[in-house]
């Protein structure tokens, strides 16, 4: 008859078994095996160790020969699971190096599979590996860097304005939302109900487009807006026109605009000459992010149009008018935070990563 070998104890050995058997933050595994160890050291067989700690007979006699063979040490670690293969530092950098630096044949990335297949391994390896290391090669991050001469200039023109707004003067972030659609569905949704999102068909019927001019007040977040047909320069020196007449005559007006044409265009020009306390701001090329209505913009699409369904576009700009108006209600302006020092880094650093990667 097999005998199970006895367990003895020093005192720190129970010590520390008896802290693991009651550890709250301990694994409930470690804390099962723990409590084995215990029970065979006070002289416990297998059989009544299963009973009272609610397993196999042949778990209490696994975890008995483990402590006797390798200590606490035994019972705190898992072995390797079957199937789970265990690869080395120099094959976790390879399998870095080649999701990094190289590109399977006829596509752009690599997937587990593709990789796994590759290199002689699984697809759970591979996935481990690129957890680990943040590696995502079905993802990627759209950036543009600027390469306007005078990016440091304007830069610090514009987020001077947000920060130190001159006194006795209005800043206004203005923009056009080109092109809205007004789209009606095919067919109707479902409505959303616990345990199920809402559902829109992908198709649409087009009724025609407006184009939304709109000047957010920098200082207390309200907004002034309206539709027309079209966006040429004609139709921004009559959204001029109407900032000219909603704000009081004596306050200066400083505009924040980014670079589209109409915005410079040579009969524009001549209106701002004729109305002195107008001052233009222009972002510097490729940042449109600078310009703070972007982010009403933002907002307006993700709130009242993505999932809106309108059957005309005098449904579409009703639409429109009734959330400007809702807004201006209660207004919160945009705090803009960062300092254009800070800025100026990041863009530096990027540059110069992107210099490092094309040197590559």
């Amino acid at each position: 008859m097999r005998v199970a070998p006895p367990v003895v104890l020093s005192v720190e050995q129970r010590e520390k078994l008896e802290r693991l058997s009651r550890g709250r933050r301990v694994a409930a595994r470690v804390v099962e095996r723990a409590k084995i160890v215990l029970l065979a050291a006070d002289g416990k067989q297998n059989r009544e160790i299963a009973e009272i700690c609610g397993v196999t007979r042949r778990t209490a006699g696994l975890w008995r020969h483990r402590f006797v063979e390798q200590g606490i040490l035994g019972i705190e670690k898992d072995a390797p699971r079957p199937g789970h293969s265990s690869i080395g530092e120099e094959m976790t950098r390879e399998i870095v190096r080649k999701t990094t630096q190289e590109t399977p044949v006829a596509a752009t990335h690599w997937s587990t599979r593709s990789l796994a297949k590759a290199m002689g391994l699984s697809a759970s390896t591979i996935r481990r590996v690129w957890k680990k290391h943040g590696l995502k090669p079905h993802l990627t991050r759209g950036f543009k860097l600027s390469r306007d001469p005078k990016f440091a200039e304007k830069l610090e023109d514009v987020i001077g304005l947000y920060l130190n707004p001159p006194e006795h003067a209005l800043v206004f972030s203005v923009d056009e939302k080109s092109q809205i659609q007004a789209l009606d569905r095919t067919q109707p949704g479902l409505p959303l109900v616990p345990g199920r999102c809402g559902t829109i068909t992908h198709d649409y019927k087009r009724h025609g487009t407006t184009t939304l001019f709109t000047a957010l007040n920098t200082l207390d977040g309200t907004v002034l807006g309206t539709c027309m047909p079209r966006h040429r320069h004609q139709e921004w020196i009559k959204f001029l026109r109407l900032i000219d007449r909603e704000t009081s005559k004596n306050k200066k007006i400083h505009l924040i605009a980014d670079n589209y044409a109409t915005h410079k265009h040579l009969k524009v020009q001549a209106w701002l000459e004729r109305h002195p306390r107008f001052t233009v701001h222009f972002t510097p090329t490729s940042a449109s992010w600078l310009n703070m209505v972007e982010r009403f913009f933002r907002d307006l699409t993700e709130n009242r149009l993505r999932q809106g369904i309108f059957r005309s576009v005098e449904e579409l700009i009703a639409a429109i008018e009734a959330y400007l108006a809702h807004h201006n209600e209660n207004p919160k302006p945009f705090i803009w935070t960062k300092k254009a020092g800070d800025i100026l880094e990041k863009v530096t650093r990027a540059r110069q990563s992107l210099v490092k990667s094309i040197s590559v």
